[in-house]
């Protein structure tokens, strides 16, 4: 292996797909903010741990609910913005478990933060409630599949959120027997404990599973949950709820598994400017009455909407802004406060996600970011990317892939929610390629990577003057 090479497999950190959220109502009454404390120490004596803890938590702050600035938390149902659409299919097409009948399996696509698992969780959490009381067991066996390696530890993952849902124990363990023992058991806790379940399986294109397998382990996971009923295993009635960024999801499902799971479409698409305004201020009574400056909305939903209309961005950007605000002692959350949250949100998540990966994986986001910086639309396609990769490695004296290889570990950066594909032509001439698209800026991902100092044999305009030759041949 070259002296280049890191041989670390990538693991950086994620955010969980899954959700994703538009969420917000200022209903509330405001509530007095706490008064100022007193300092109580003398002059030139240090305080204690306690009396720093004590004091921060007595000062005058502007965040009254920080639940409702967690882009996770459940919300009412009267805080749900600009899905009203989305929000009826799956209510009509999941309602028929209020009459103890199976529901439709439903596939659900589109962006990351667009309100896939939102509108999941809020109609599965209503229905629960009115089951209850009509004496039915409902229950929702939820799993993010973005963590999970294999069919194995998958199946185990939803016995362990169905045991947690009934209130019972797994009694397998979780290493050391057969896929089909932790089928067996699934099946055993949902018979016993349910009379109807939903499995809500987020961002489950990332369950790809072991690569010596043809099919991959989502496709085998949903053909194996479609056909547990029709074979007597599970006598519960039970539908599946697939949820994905990637619209090309069922493309890679095999066809047993296809012809069983057979599933409704709901398709999320981006949130605009206007939207994501309309779910912040449905949020706005997480802050005091009176403490959020009148730009400070409309330029959040603006930064969110660059980039995807990822709500769950735009309600972080709010959080992050209050708590700096908070930090500096001012009165108010303002414009410059916003601004310093983008940067700090960018650079933070960007810089968590390159730590983690592989010299490799390096070098391919870095050309497919400088190509990307240069398009006016901030995409990169796979083929230019390519080029500008091989120029990286030569620079740099690293091993070079072959360009399905560069492919495959752009794809693995979908991962960590940093960059979404699709599939694309541009004439009988061209062929088929992929055209990757950043969850944040290009700039900061080239900035976040060239602070590896293997990188400083390349000049960053070098590598711009690369690219622009690369585009104009593509051209």
């Amino acid at each position: 292996m070259d002296d280049f090479e890191d041989p670390r497999d990538g693991a950086g950190t994620s955010k969980d797909d899954t959700t994703e959220q538009a969420l917000s109502s200022s209903d509330s009454t405001a509530s007095e903010r706490p008064s100022s404390p007193t300092d109580s120490a003398p002059a030139g004596e240090s305080k204690s741990i306690e009396d720093m803890l004590l004091a921060f938590d007595q000062q005058d702050g502007l965040i009254r609910d920080r639940s409702l600035l967690d882009p996770n938390h459940i919300v009412e149902e009267d805080r749900i913005v600009g899905r009203d659409e989305q929000l009826q299919e799956v209510t009509k097409m999941l309602r028929v478990a209020l009459g103890n009948n199976r529901p439709p399996n439903l596939f659900l696509y589109g962006p990351s933060g667009t309100g896939k698992s939102l509108i999941t969780k809020a109609v599965c959490k209503n229905i629960t409630s009115i089951c209850q009381t009509r004496d039915i067991r409902f229950g929702t066996i939820e799993v993010n599949c973005q963590d999970l390696d294999t069919l194995g530890v998958a199946v185990y993952e939803l016995a362990s959120r169905a045991a947690d849902e009934a209130d019972v124990d797994v009694e397998v363990p979780k290493h050391g027997v057969a896929t089909k023992e932790k089928w067996d058991e699934l099946y055993r806790i949902v018979n016993e404990n349910f009379d109807s379940a939903v499995f809500v399986l987020d961002e489950l294109d990332m369950l790809v599973g072991r690569r010596d397998k043809q099919e991959p382990a989502f496709s085998r996971l949903l053909y194996q949950l479609s056909r547990a009923g029709a074979n007597n295993e599970l006598t519960a009635h039970i539908s599946v709820v697939a949820i994905s960024n990637d619209t090309k999801m069922m493309e890679s499902v095999g066809s047993r598994a296809l012809s069983s799971f057979t599933p409704e479409d709901v398709h999320f698409d981006d949130y605009d400017a206007n939207q994501l305004q309309s779910i912040l201020r449905r949020r706005q009574d997480a802050f005091y009455e009176d403490v959020l400056d009148d730009d400070v909305i409309p330029l959040a939903a603006a930064f969110a909407a660059q980039t995807h209309g990822d709500a769950r961005k735009a309600i972080d950007l709010m959080r992050v802004a209050g708590e700096l605000a908070e930090r500096e002692g001012d009165e108010r959350v303002r414009e410059e406060h916003v601004r310093e949250a983008q940067d700090k949100v960018e650079k933070n998540r960007v810089l968590e996600v390159v730590r983690g990966i592989s010299t490799q994986k390096k070098l391919c986001l870095y050309a497919t970011a400088a190509v990307a910086a240069e398009a006016d639309d901030e995409s990169a396609r796979s083929t230019t990317g390519y080029r500008v990769y091989q120029f990286l490695t030569d620079a740099v004296g690293a091993e070079q892939y072959h360009q399905e290889t560069y492919v495959n570990k752009m794809k693995e950066m979908t991962t960590y929610s940093l960059v979404d594909f699709e599939r694309r032509s541009h004439g009988p001439s061209s062929g088929m390629f992929l055209e990757f698209q950043f969850g944040e800026r290009p700039d900061t991902i080239l900035e976040t990577i060239r602070e590896d100092s293997r990188l400083d044999m390349v000049s960053p305009d070098e590598v711009t003057s690369v690219v622009k030759a690369q585009v104009r041949n593509e051209n």
